[in-house]
């Protein structure tokens, strides 16, 4: 079965469940929840700023992750409507030591600074979707 992509939705989504599991002992998949959300989040203001899916699943930045998806982009931005999309991306920081792969780990790997950082990051960039 092939789910409809509701960027914006899905990005809310995940941060609320990553904020019920950051309270609770699964920090560490709080952590990856907040990437998942941001990841949302970017391709929400992505759709905003006019950029659309190319159906290439190797190259489109609709299929990648972090941190590839902030490197396709990197490049590429431009345009005023561009600008909110671009603060995230042009961040050196932003989900720095996040990876997909994370999801395979025993999970004592994520640090606990890492997932503070990834909550405060993944709730900026929900927030500044249709901004």
């Amino acid at each position: 079965m092939a789910f409809s992509p509701h960027m914006k939705a899905a990005a809310h989504r995940h941060l609320n469940a990553a904020e019920v599991l950051n309270t609770g002992h699964r920090r560490d998949v709080a952590g990856y929840l907040y990437g998942i959300a941001a990841e949302c989040a970017i391709k929400a203001m992505m759709r905003e700023a006019g950029i659309r899916p190319t159906g290439d699943r190797k190259n489109d930045p609709f299929f990648l992750h972090f941190p590839d998806l902030r490197t396709a982009l990197l490049d590429g931005l431009g345009g005023r409507r561009a600008a909110t999309l671009a603060r995230f991306v042009n961040n050196p920081s932003f989900f720095s030591q996040w990876a997909i792969d994370m999801r395979y780990c025993n999970g004592d790997e994520i640090l606990d600074k890492w997932v503070d950082a990834w909550s405060n990051q993944a709730k900026q960039a929900v927030g500044a979707i249709g901004t």
